[in-house]
């Protein structure tokens, strides 16, 4: 254990450092309602991304499987410690960017989340926990087992949000009103 010691302070330092710059950016610790919760599965209420958890808790350990597999091909020679630190750095990064009025902007004139408003410190700092978990998972499966959860919690989110990582993604870089509109028969009438 103590041989981790600094990797352990190394991803808390930087998982707390994103913690502070999304504080200073005006994000809140707990979200509008001040209130802890494990827990929202609603991506259309008002709680949606200020839990502990969510649905798109989910893709965030995808991007543990993307960073694994992004760092294993541009630094692989790079033991696994060393790449797990830099994944929770570029994890921290996304989510700091993810929670800028930019990103938020966009989320709300592009994707189903018309009311998003952003992530709250909490459900942030849980994502990039989920993306941790995500990047062990790579580091233990076999490439099949990391192709068909990747696939698998794609397809499951798909089937109960009707939004996973990839519409997300296409929707931010270039929205399909097509998929914006079969997204929005299941939001309910005030959010569409």
């Amino acid at each position: 254990m103590k041989k981790y010691k600094w990797i352990i302070i190394s991803c808390i330092a930087i998982i707390a450092l994103a913690g502070i710059i999304e504080y200073s950016m005006g994000r809140l610790p707990l979200g509008p309602d001040r209130r802890f919760g494990w827990w929202d599965g609603n991506i259309y209420g008002s709680e949606n991304s200020q839990r502990v958890f969510d649905a798109y808790s989910l893709t965030h350990v995808i991007h543990g499987f993307g960073f694994y597999l992004l760092l294993w091909l541009v630094a692989r020679r790079l033991p696994f410690k060393y790449r797990f630190v830099a994944a929770v750095l570029l994890e921290a990064a996304w989510e700091v960017f993810e929670n800028s009025p930019f990103i938020i902007n966009r989320y709300r004139a592009e994707t189903v989340n018309f009311g998003y408003t952003g992530d709250s410190i909490l459900n942030s700092l849980c994502d990039v926990v989920m993306m941790c978990l995500g990047f062990w998972a790579a580091y233990k499966f076999k490439v099949w087992q990391s192709i068909l959860t990747i696939i698998g919690i794609e397809v499951f989110l798909l089937l109960w949000v009707r939004d996973n990582l990839t519409l997300n993604i296409i929707m931010l870089i270039h929205p399909l009103d097509f998929i914006k509109n079969w997204q929005a028969q299941i939001a309910p009438s005030s959010f569409k």
